[in-house]
Formats: C-alpha cells, sequence, structure tokens
C-alpha cells in the first residue's frame, strides 16, 4: 500500500464535470492499494493517518491531528502510485491490486478515521478522473 497525504482547505474531485465528493479543511489522500494488501494494513494506515500531527496548534506548532481540529478526510484510489518505472519506459502496474481485490468496500468508516466533528468522503476516482485541491494559506 502506498500513499499520499495532502493537508487541504478544501478538495474536491470531478467526474466527467460533475462533483462526486468535497471536503472543507482536512486531509486529501491518495491511496494505491498493491496485491496482498490486507484489511489491516487498511486498519493500520488509516489509524497512522488520522492521528498524524500536521495541523497547527494555538501556537503555530504542528501539534494537532485531523480529530482534534474537526477536519474532513477525502480518500482517493490512485492505482498509479504503484506504477514501477524502474525499467524501460512504460509503467508497469502489476503491483497493483485490482478493483475486485481491494481489502474494503468505499471509504474507511468514520469511528476509524476523522474522529469526532470529523467527516469522511471516499471515491475511487483513480487516475483517469480530474483532482482539485488547495493547500491551506501558509501561517
Amino acid at each position: 500500500m502506498r500513499g499520499v497525504v495532502q493537508r487541504v482547505s478544501e478538495a474536491s474531485v470531478f467526474v466527467g464535470g460533475a462533483r462526486v465528493a468535497a471536503i472543507g479543511r482536512g486531509l486529501l489522500v491518495l491511496v494505491g492499494v498493491g496485491r496482498g494488501d490486507t484489511q489491516a494494513d487498511v486498519d493500520l494506515v488509516a489509524d497512522k493517518i488520522v492521528n498524524l500531527r500536521v495541523f497547527p496548534d494555538e501556537k503555530g506548532q504542528m501539534n494537532q491531528s485531523l480529530g482534534e481540529v474537526g477536519g474532513e478526510l477525502l480518500v482517493v484510489s490512485q492505482f498509479t502510485l504503484l506504477g514501477d518505472c524502474r525499467k524501460g519506459r512504460r509503467p508497469r502496474y502489476a503491483d497493483a491490486a485490482p478493483p475486485e481485490e481491494a481489502p474494503v468496500d468505499g471509504p474507511p468508516a468514520p469511528h476509524r478515521s476523522a474522529g469526532a466533528g470529523g467527516r469522511v468522503s471516499g471515491t475511487d476516482a483513480g487516475s483517469t478522473r480530474e483532482r482539485r485541491s488547495r493547500h491551506p494559506p501558509p501561517r
């Protein structure tokens, strides 16, 4: 499993011009699920992500987690994160799990994701769909 976590002031996923998911302040997570990844792997990564202390506290220190700030979580399936470009010029995706082998059916459950007051959104937008996000303003 491979992921990219981005702190955002807002993020949306558009498919065919229609918005299919959106969040306010929180984390946008692109996740590539690999062959052999299990539900235990998903649980471990989800717990790690929602407890990352990447939001500033009242002193400006990166000391608060997603749940502590009441942030939202947008999880986007992104198999291209598992592309292997070591040989040749065409990425190889043999290590990416096909959709039917994904260990979860949809976004993480709210009890193990955004925490109290948070909201979870998820999509299987993958690499062929448009993503738009904005970083939070510098502090």
